[in-house]
């Protein structure tokens, strides 16, 4: 990405302008989505007390499940909430595959009443940061539909490993090229030395 005053290639010197600009790749898809927009999602968020809603790489991350109205239930010190508003910039991995037509229709239900077990319940369970937490809350529901559907529980450490590790790889990759191309004004790639012929 170049702005108006780099006129001239970063690497080489060679100037830059005209349909040399359009060549190259000006724009990255960003991982981020709005989770009221998505439906039937696990989605991951800086945690409220995340003033700046970074995802920095150290701050503390807040989990929640998205119905099919894209209204987010999450689990906190205060029970389970459900959210209209707030995750409009989170990571979203969808839970539900869009021709599972008998799930779609009983996922509200199961969210539902899930939610309202006395697990989740703060009079009878409180919150504790490391075993009874938001991200348990959204990986026993998965395991509760897993296991409704005729499906095998997964670990805590498969589903960090399989859904949550790739897409906190991606988030990083893209706010390290973001946070480089907002100091530097571009970012270069190493590209591939090409083979000489063989004689």
């Amino acid at each position: 990405m170049l702005r108006g005053k780099h006129l001239q290639c970063p690497s080489c010197g060679e100037e830059l302008r005209g349909s040399r600009l359009q060549e190259a790749p000006v724009s990255l898809p960003s991982p981020f989505t709005n989770g009221h927009k998505s439906s039937c999602c696990l989605l991951i968020a800086p945690a409220h007390d995340n003033h700046t809603r970074d995802f920095s790489g150290t701050s503390d991350l807040h989990t929640g499940i998205s119905n099919t109205k894209g209204v987010v239930y999450n689990y906190t010190q205060n029970g389970v909430q459900r959210e209209q508003r707030g995750w409009e910039r989170c990571i979203s991995i969808p839970l539900v595959r869009p021709d599972m037509f008998h799930l779609l229709a009983q996922w509200d239900q199961y969210l539902e009443r899930f939610s309202e077990g006395p697990m989740w319940d703060p009079v009878w369970q409180r919150f504790h940061e490391d075993d009874h937490n938001c991200f348990s809350f959204c990986l026993q529901f998965l395991n509760t539909v897993l296991t409704a559907e005729g499906c095998s529980s997964l670990s805590k450490e498969d589903f960090t490993r399989c859904f949550i590790l790739p897409r906190m790889k991606r988030v990083s990759k893209y706010t390290t090229l973001v946070q480089h191309i907002e100091k530097q004004q571009f970012y270069m790639v190493d590209r591939p030395q090409e083979a000489e012929p063989s004689s």
